[in-house]
């Protein structure tokens, strides 16, 4: 009977080791380019205890906001390079930024290991704002080209993209304002210091009360969201969004570049991660590392064309 007993205490101490017992071996510190209470910051923090459940590691968030992301991406590659450190990257800030100016890094330099989720761009005004629907913002700015300013996050970002396609296909001239991140970019909107913003469909999650969804930048209405309309049925071919996944330093061993990016699929995988992402307004997507290089060569293709049509590839 004792015999039993031991060897049932050892299957199950089998059973409950996490799969990715050989790494980690500690507690992964996990960097985010940007303020706390962005799309970044948000997505990290659902990874979180899922990230503990899968390896029994904690990964704690860190915060180096600044130039747009650029601050903490130009210094990635100069950090331990042990699996241990990870930091979390945007597309297509990490193409357009290097392409415009120097700063810091060049695409190429940063080593992806998956993107895990894509969030459409979408158009907000406050709560009290008196455009009702996305047309009345148009005629409006139509009619007084340039008064019409949106925020946005970053500079060369996703949402500045958005809001110069938009500028194109409605036939309207506006300003975009940047911030250092989505926070303060939807605080301009709640405090009504633009128009309108040009942020990510997930701003509208815990800011419902105080700000309106006119659009979303998507092939089909978001799950979130079944009563926001697309731009494309407003008649605008307008569908943008940014990527964000992980990136490791450059000197980070192949094995554990692929255990990390299996760690991060298998949390994507779980239905209680999915549920909660979709419930905040992302789509969730699935790049591992092995598909990145071809996935990173598409997105140089269509960032760059983007970027010359836009005057801003420089470089």
């Amino acid at each position: 009977m004792r015999k039993f007993a031991i060897a049932a205490a050892v299957a199950a101490s089998f059973f409950a080791t996490p799969a990715f017992a050989e790494y980690p071996e500690k507690t992964i510190n996990y960097i985010i380019a940007f303020n706390a209470g962005g799309e970044s910051d948000i997505s990290a923090r659902f990874q979180q205890p899922f990230f503990e459940k899968l390896t029994g590691q904690q990964a704690v968030i860190q915060y180096m906001a600044g130039a747009g992301g650029a601050q903490a991406w130009s210094q990635l590659n100069g950090m331990e390079a042990d699996g241990y450190t990870i930091m979390g990257t945007n597309l297509p800030h990490t193409i357009l930024q290097p392409m415009e100016k120097d700063v810091g890094y060049e695409t190429d330099d940063l080593t992806h290991v998956y993107f895990f989720h894509y969030t459409p761009d979408a158009v907000f005004v406050p709560a009290d704002s008196e455009f009702q629907d996305l047309q009345q913002l148009i005629e409006h700015a139509k009619a007084n080209p340039g008064v019409v300013t949106f925020s946005g996050s970053g500079s060369n970002s996703s949402n500045h993209i958005a809001k110069e396609q938009f500028d194109e296909l409605a036939g309207v001239t506006t300003t975009y304002v940047p911030f250092s991140g989505t926070g303060p970019a939807v605080t301009a909107i709640l405090g009504s210091q633009t128009t309108a913003g040009f942020n990510y469909v997930t701003s509208g999650v815990n800011n419902s009360e105080g700000m309106r969804m006119l659009a979303v930048a998507a092939d089909e209405r978001v799950k979130a969201f079944p009563d926001v309309p697309t731009f494309k049925e407003l008649g605008i071919d307008l569908v943008g969004g940014a990527y964000r996944g992980i990136a490791v330093p450059a000197s980070t061993p192949e094995d554990i570049r692929k255990k990390l990016s299996d760690i991060i699929g298998e949390i994507n995988a779980d239905p209680a991660f999915i549920k909660q992402m979709e419930d905040a307004g992302f789509v969730l997507t699935d790049i591992p590392y092995e598909e990145m290089p071809e996935f990173m060569a598409e997105k140089k293709a269509e960032y760059r064309a983007i970027g010359e049509k836009l005057g801003i590839a420089n470089r």
